[in-house]
């Protein structure tokens, strides 16, 4: 299969193309700017790619699927990622993104994978488990954005353009090159600094690779047109450096843990009805010492 990917080197596109690679496919990376050398693993063919709807679309030439991972935001913000922007922001990721599935559609792409994100159900009940079939409510320009598209997308579902949503909670996992989400608070706590607890969904990257290509071979009348979403653990800074002191042996005092019963936590029965299975505490573990291992390397 030959998928181009947008948003291809940032976190979760690494992963994507990364698995992707992995599994024997062919991937063109959809990147907004040259580059002398792309940071894969492998040779990617790359293609000019931008969320400005006037932009010429890339070239989907020989594509089989498309994986939506771009968006445009504020650096290290997602939710509140417009700034001082909303109208750019909205421009960028609602519209740039409908014109990229348009012109998809158009190029004879077959299939095609949206990123969306948990934050289209946004404020409910507390407790609450949050399930593909619930009305999304979206309270940030983020989620509304998200939400948007998903529409727009499923109005172009059709036999030869399967369209799928991915509703991805926090997203976690070492890169080679790129910080960890938790690396600053790891940092903060080996220094003796006070860290405060925050309570959170997290899947691994890998994880959430390994639903888009799920989504990308299963069966088109198991996906045609439908949300999932994908999470893995509910977990905490608590948790993160509970593990890393098990790992370095570090005395420091951990942060008081929160209460984590009324947190929403994500149901993922329909995607793991298709065959998914995400790698839970194992994986967390050995992410934490692997970040654990890359801290203490450095001088």
């Amino acid at each position: 299969m030959r998928v181009l990917v947008s948003g291809a080197t940032g976190i979760v596109g690494r992963f994507v193309v990364e698995h992707l690679l992995a599994h024997g496919h062919e991937v063109v990376a959809g990147v907004r700017s040259a580059r002398p050398t792309l940071p894969f693993s492998r040779h990617v063919e790359a293609t000019f790619l931008s969320l400005d709807p006037d932009a010429t679309p890339p070239d989907f030439d020989g594509c089989d699927a498309l994986v939506h991972a771009a968006f445009q935001h504020v650096p290290g913000r997602y939710r509140g990622g417009e700034g001082n922007d909303p109208e750019g922001f909205r421009r960028a990721n609602l519209h740039g993104s409908v014109r990229l599935f348009e012109a998809a559609k158009q190029a004879g792409v077959r299939r095609c994978i949206f990123l969306s994100s948990r934050a289209v159900y946004g404020r409910q009940p507390d407790g609450v488990l949050l399930a593909e079939d619930m009305k999304p409510a979206p309270e940030s320009l983020y989620g509304a954005v998200k939400w948007e598209a998903e529409q727009a997308l499923g109005g172009l579902n059709a036999d030869d353009f399967v369209t799928a949503s991915l509703r991805p909670t926090g997203v976690y996992g070492l890169l080679p090159d790129l910080p960890h989400k938790w690396e600053v608070l790891e940092q903060d706590y080996l220094s003796g600094r006070p860290v405060e607890d925050r309570v959170g969904t997290e899947i691994h990257g890998d994880d959430l690779a390994a639903a888009v290509l799920l989504l990308l071979k299963t069966d088109t009348t198991l996906v045609s047109g439908r949300a999932f979403n994908a999470s893995d653990l509910l977990t905490s800074h608590h948790d993160v450096l509970s593990e890393l002191q098990q790992v370095t042996g570090c005395t420091h005092p951990l942060p008081r843990p929160l209460d984590k019963s009324l947190f929403h936590q994500m149901d993922t029965s329909r995607l793991r009805s298709l065959g998914w299975h995400p790698g839970g505490t194992d994986r967390f573990r050995a992410d934490i010492a692997a970040l654990a291992e890359r801290l203490m390397a450095k001088p």
